[in-house]
């Protein structure tokens, strides 16, 4: 069986020819391809090890468990995908309103550790059936929606928790992080975040020298004296160890909040799947349920001894982009250096340090950049908004999400925020197009445009119903 484990040397190994790119069956030497996925791993680092802190969840284990899920997504993929799975910034908020809601780390990773099976499941799906189903189910206006509530529902989690706690040294993380962005080029735009946490690891040291300790809330809330960045954790800390693990608890309350994240995954799976096709020239159509099955899988296994959820990463795509090396070798590399940062805890403790300033620095552009995804989506869907059909389910569902309304349905079952709000859009755009006139069903091209080739019907009009 070929696992896509075996590798031809590219030309004389040291670098490509002008014009020709390192496809994923082949490599450079050995040095050359620990170096590329050690590069792998800075890209990736900026929002892998920020997900899992602002979850509340091991940041070690989270490094640890993006290894483990890498080298099971190149296993099932058979070596045709090239993609580091790192933890998903998706989850964020969902983990914000679980726990705000009395819940426990084993209550976020056991929701999601639901989700991870849904998502191998309709990964299932969509390698007997075909993408169709998906288009069916989320045209753009539906994805693009409730990416976007997801992100902004993130708001208050940066204006009440992080922000206050150092608004100067927010405020010049979010300006340094965000020239960062616009004004890098290449690879280290794409570590911007990265840089930004750096940038504010050594800003509060400057402040704690020249201003002493700060009175600001801390992380827990509590209005105190206390020092920036503080990394008497870091000094205990072992260099080798492993890292906490914890079995999940199940919550229906929790499952339903974090069951519309499944939509946000497979565009996000589906998206990378088609880039990384379009790279390399070669079609992976058929890799695309496979590719979210094994999505699903790694997630599963993930949160099931207490780590985050994995997606694939698109910081990545631009590091193979920028280097035209698209060797699953690299990634193979960069899976063994993540299991290698899982097992030490020093690691870990200086992560767990980030200043709450920092972080709401961070946090303002990045749940942001996540909300405004769902905008992208419309416009590559070539979402008409003047449409009503269009406009209402997704005007009233991002309200709700945005502003976490809740339907309280008995005194001890509820719906609020991202679960209302992602059950208004979907439901409220079906139902609304099964009596809405005919004039109005005129529908563009299905989901995002990185998705809009799979499984075209022959002939038929583009109804948006999915069926030719």
């Amino acid at each position: 069986m070929d696992l896509g484990v075996r590798w031809k040397l590219h030309g004389d190994g040291k670098s490509p020819a002008p014009g020709a790119v390192v496809r994923p069956d082949e490599r450079l030497t050995w040095p050359r391809t620990v170096g590329l996925g050690a590069q792998h791993v800075v890209a990736m680092f900026g929002a892998s090890f920020v997900a899992p802190v602002l979850m509340g969840l091991d940041p070690n284990l989270a490094i640890m468990m993006s290894g483990v899920a890498t080298v099971i997504f190149l296993l099932a993929t058979r070596g045709r995908v090239p993609s580091y799975l790192g933890c998903s910034l998706s989850f964020v908020g969902v983990a914000a309103v679980i726990r705000a809601d009395g819940g426990s780390s084993a209550t976020v990773t056991g929701a999601i550790l639901v989700v991870g099976v849904v998502l191998f499941l309709v990964g299932l799906a969509v390698q007997k059936f075909g993408a169709r189903i998906i288009h069916a189910a989320m045209p753009p206006i539906v994805t693009g929606a409730v990416v976007m509530l997801i992100g902004f529902n993130l708001a208050p989690v940066t204006a009440t928790t992080y922000w206050p706690q150092d608004q100067w040294t927010a405020l010049l993380v979010m300006l340094f992080t965000g020239l960062a962005v616009v004004c890098l080029r290449g690879f280290w735009s794409r570590v911007a975040i990265f840089l930004g946490l750096v940038f504010g690891y050594l800003i509060s040291w400057i402040f704690d020298l020249a201003l002493g300790k700060i009175h600001s809330a801390d992380a827990s809330g509590k209005v105190t004296d206390h020092w920036r960045l503080d990394l008497s954790g870091v000094s205990k800390a072992d260099w080798i160890g492993l890292p906490a693990f914890h079995g999940p608890a199940f919550q229906w309350s929790a499952i339903l909040v974090a069951l519309p994240v499944v939509i946000a995954l497979v565009a996000e799976n589906a998206g990378h799947v088609k880039a990384v096709g379009e790279m390399t020239g070669d079609s992976l159509d058929d890799k695309l349920g496979t590719a979210i099955s094994a999505d699903g899988v790694a997630s599963v296994l993930s949160t099931a001894v207490g780590g985050p959820p994995n997606t694939t990463y698109s910081e990545n795509i631009g590091v193979m982009a920028a280097t035209r090396v698209y060797s699953t070798a690299a990634y193979w590399a960069a899976a063994c250096f993540a299991l290698l940062f899982g097992v030490c805890p020093k690691f870990g403790a200086v992560v767990a340090a980030i200043p709450g300033g920092v972080l709401g620095g961070i946090t303002v552009i990045l749940y942001g950049m996540i909300g405004l995804l769902g905008a992208q989506i419309w416009l590559h869907g070539k979402v008409d908004l003047r449409n009503p059909l269009n406009l209402v389910p997704a005007a009233a569902g991002i309200i709700i999400g945005v502003g976490n309304v809740t339907m309280k349905f008995t005194d001890t079952f509820s719906l609020s925020g991202i679960a209302l709000g992602t059950l208004v859009v979907i439901t409220g755009y079906h139902a609304l197009r099964a009596f809405a006139p005919a004039h109005l069903k005129t529908q563009q091209p299905l989901l995002d445009e990185g998705t809009s080739s799979y499984d075209k019907p022959a002939e038929g009009p583009a109804d948006g119903s999915g069926t030719p």
